[in-house]
């Protein structure tokens, strides 16, 4: 009995000197104030939604809790920065800007400081090349795969033939709306159309002159690279001029019920890209309604379950707690730090299979990660508004962005930011 009573007071001792695991700390820059905040709120919901179903169901990641911060950012990229400046110093596991502007301004200072960056479908497109961006990712897919998926669309809808067709590009005059232009512009010249760029100064509540011009020019398709009051603004525009709504396709970030609702039933039929499913019956909502809101945890009302951006959100979340588990499997420890997280990143592989155990069967594309690969397999389909359903639906499967003309353009970029940088792209 002495010995048992040793033997057990040497164990205690041994686990109070153990040091305690920390939690798997994860911040996010959300703006759910400013002109943004309709579009901002629903996504940092989602974001924040899915970590706080991860604590609540399953005990966190590998038995580690979240510990979750939101800084306010407004989506100024000077508020942003200073937001990365008071996070950093806790060792952020991963930084989601949720703002391109911020992003590019983030990737020389996370990079110094050895944090992942996370832009979700934004950012710096040519952050896909790993070999160069060695901490930035951009899955599941970036605004070049974008353009080139909506050209895509557009030709099937017009017979694999744009010769001689007009296509304007409404954007956001920004760093996030000019990414598409150089790609839409060397697709102009494989496939024969007419690209006129219409910039839209920010929050993009005026855009009288650049409808006027549509109108006057009569564009075939009109592509949309917009966010927050501009979504909602340009399909009232169009609606106004009766510009068809068919030919009328956005980015994903120009695709919400917040950008359709408001024209009402005008909006029926616009289009807009995606690279996640669109569905209200995911079998995780309803662990989401248990664990999280009925507990009083959501993150808002509870109100934008379901919703594109929430989504959007959710699945960034998703992203970021599969390439923690990934560190944690590939370094043996449940107590990741932000390099393990970046080889997490790196070895990231999102099977159907995954999406399944989830609770979201078919949700997106795989995503299968490497060094060379910061970016995904360059998947995206498209969507349409049905008005009298009030919600998005695919018209299309995942199409595949033409690689032939994006590779070149991002080893082009990142081999000029790699000069001007000093930096030598290696995988080590």
């Amino acid at each position: 009995m002495k010995t048992k009573t040793l033997i057990t007071a040497a164990a205690a001792v041994m686990m109070a000197a153990a040091p305690a695991m920390a939690d798997l700390f994860v911040p996010s820059l959300t703006y759910r104030s400013g002109p943004y905040a309709a579009n901002g709120i629903p996504t940092a919901d989602g974001y924040k939604d899915y970590f706080t179903l991860l604590n609540e169901r399953d005990g966190g990641i590998g038995g580690v809790k979240v510990e979750f911060e939101e800084c306010e950012t407004g989506y100024n990229t000077e508020k942003g920065v200073e937001c990365y400046e008071a996070l950093k110093s806790k060792s952020p596991l991963a930084i989601h800007p949720w703002s391109t502007g911020i992003t590019y301004q983030l990737i020389p200072k996370a990079t110094a400081d050895g944090i992942p960056v996370h832009s979700v479908g934004y950012g710096r497109t040519s952050a896909k090349n790993g070999e160069v961006f060695r901490w930035v990712f951009n899955y599941p897919a970036n605004y070049w795969d974008g353009a080139s998926v909506a050209i895509s669309h557009i030709l099937d809808q017009e017979g694999g033939d744009l010769s001689g067709k007009k296509v304007a590009l409404v954007y956001h005059n920004s760093a996030f709306g000019k990414e598409p232009i150089r790609t839409l512009e060397e697709l102009g010249k494989i496939h024969g159309y007419e690209l006129s760029l219409l910039p839209v100064d920010h929050p993009g509540q005026e855009q009288k002159s650049q409808w006027l011009q549509i109108r006057r020019e009569r564009p075939d398709y009109v592509i949309m690279w917009g966010w927050g009051v501009m979504n909602q603004v340009a399909i009232q525009e169009a609606v106004n001029i009766r510009f068809p709504m068919d030919h009328f396709i956005g980015i994903w970030w120009s695709g919400s019920e917040n950008d359709v609702k408001p024209a009402g039933d005008g909006a029926n039929g616009y289009k807009a890209l995606t690279f996640n499913g669109l569905e209200k019956d995911y079998p995780i909502f309803d662990d989401i309604q248990k664990h999280v809101v009925d507990k009083g945890l959501a993150a808002g009302a509870g109100d934008q379950i379901g919703t594109v951006l929430y989504m959007r959100g959710l699945y960034s979340a998703l992203m970021t707690a599969e390439a923690i588990k990934k560190a944690q499997e590939i370094h043996g420890t449940p107590d990741v730090t932000p390099a393990m997280v970046r080889d997490g990143y790196e070895a990231l592989d999102i099977t159907q299979e995954t999406y399944a155990a989830l609770g979201l069967p078919g949700f997106g594309p795989d995503i299968h990660g490497s060094c060379q690969n910061h970016g995904g397999q360059g998947l995206g389909a498209v969507s349409q508004w049905d008005a009298a359903a009030g919600q998005f639906k695919l018209i299309t499967d995942y199409i595949q962005s033409n690689q032939d003309v994006i590779a070149p353009l991002i080893a082009a970029d990142s081999e000029a930011f790699a000069a001007e940088n000093n930096i030598t792209p290696n995988c080590d």
